[in-house]
């Protein structure tokens, strides 16, 4: 199975944990000798998005091209290793039956914990009206039902939540 791309999808709210923690899992994933695609959510709605707004739709859509290039990452031999909201827990499951080897994980931090972390101000300006469309206040996140790994962010640390991705991907056979 080491031979195999996988997917390995971070979904939580914004300030949870996705980008810091893919950009700690990065380099040991690195050392393992694959090929590693980060597909970070807002880099990726700026490039391949471009022109989709927030309604449910284009979420959808934005979470499905996602998806797409992630497999193509993993079809060829890579990790996938994507950090991105993707709210909706039907579109997540789309595709975890649509792509092979696809491990969901649930960085899991309350709208609390989020704000408290929030160096931008969003939360600030979302609880008071000021940013429509914003994900866990005024439009929902849809957290996973089973996730392969769950991780609560705000009791672990990053180098724990980082063994245990290591840990799992060792268990399923995808790295050694």
């Amino acid at each position: 199975m080491q031979d195999h791309g996988f997917i390995l999808w971070l979904t939580g709210l914004s300030g949870a944990g996705k980008s810091t923690l893919s950009n700690a899992l990065l380099p040991k994933l690195m050392a393992t000798g694959r090929r590693v695609e980060v597909l970070d959510g807002d880099v990726v709605r700026t490039h391949l998005s471009a022109g989709l707004g927030f309604s449910r739709e284009d979420r959808d859509t934005n979470v499905r091209r996602i998806g797409w290039v992630a497999d193509l990452v993993a079809r060829h031999g890579g990790i996938a290793l994507v950090a991105a909201i993707s709210p909706f827990r039907s579109v997540r499951e789309e595709l975890k039956s649509t792509y092979p080897r696809f491990v969901e994980i649930f960085i899991d931090a309350s709208v609390e914990e989020c704000a408290r972390r929030d160096v931008k101000g969003l939360y600030a300006k979302a609880l008071k009206g000021e940013i429509p469309h914003f994900t866990g206040v005024s439009d929902p996140y849809e957290p996973p039902l089973n996730p392969d790994i769950h991780l609560p962010t705000a009791e672990l640390s990053i180098d724990a939540c980082v063994d245990r991705i290591t840990q799992t991907l060792t268990r399923l056979g995808y790295i050694k």
